[in-house]
C-alpha cells in the first residue's frame, strides 16, 4: 500500500523530540521502538562509534492522527552530517474538530513559537501556526465550523 511519511533529522535530540510527539498524539513508536545507531552491525570500512554515538536514534516511527508517520533519525556533525534547520517544511495538520485543533496546537507550541493565532479564515477554515520548541513548522486547518 502506498503512503506519505515526514522523515526529520535532528543534531542530536531525536529521542527528545519524539517523546514530545508521544506525549501529544498518543500511540507508541512503530516496529521494535527506537532503533539505535550501535544497532547497526559494524564495518571495518567505517569510522568506530563513540559510546555517545551508539546512543542516537537510528531510527524512530511514529503513527499521528491515524493517517501520517512521523519518522526521524540523529544527524550529528560527528559522523560527518551537515544539518542545516530549514523553513521550507511543514507539518500540515488537518483535524477533525476544533477542540482536537486547539489542544494539539497548544501542546505543540509550548515553549516554541505561535507563527499564527488559531483564526477563521477567508478560505473559511481555522487555521493557525507554530515552529515547536525543536524547530519543526506545523500548520493547522480544521474545516469544522464554529
Amino acid at each position: 500500500m502506498a503512503s506519505v511519511s515526514t522523515y526529520l533529522n535532528f543534531e542530536r535530540e531525536t529521542e527528545a523530540a519524539f517523546n514530545f510527539y508521544k506525549s501529544v498524539f498518543g500511540g507508541e513508536f512503530s516496529g521494535e521502538g527506537i532503533m539505535r545507531m550501535g544497532d547497526i552491525p559494524s564495518d571495518p570500512e567505517m569510522p568506530q562509534l563513540t559510546e555517545a554515538d551508539k546512543q542516537l536514534v537510528m531510527h524512530v516511527e511514529l503513527r499521528i492522527m491515524d493517517c501520517h508517520s512521523l519518522m526521524g533519525t540523529d544527524a550529528p556533525k560527528s559522523m560527518g552530517f551537515d544539518l542545516q534547520q530549514g523553513n521550507n517544511v511543514y507539518i500540515n495538520l488537518q483535524p477533525d474538530t476544533r477542540k482536537e485543533t486547539q489542544r494539539l496546537f497548544k501542546e505543540l507550541s509550548t515553549n516554541g513559537k505561535v507563527t499564527m493565532e488559531l483564526q477563521d479564515m477567508f478560505w473559511g477554515d481555522y487555521f493557525g501556526s507554530c515552529i515547536d520548541k525543536f524547530g519543526v513548522q506545523w500548520m493547522f486547518n480544521c474545516a469544522e465550523k464554529a
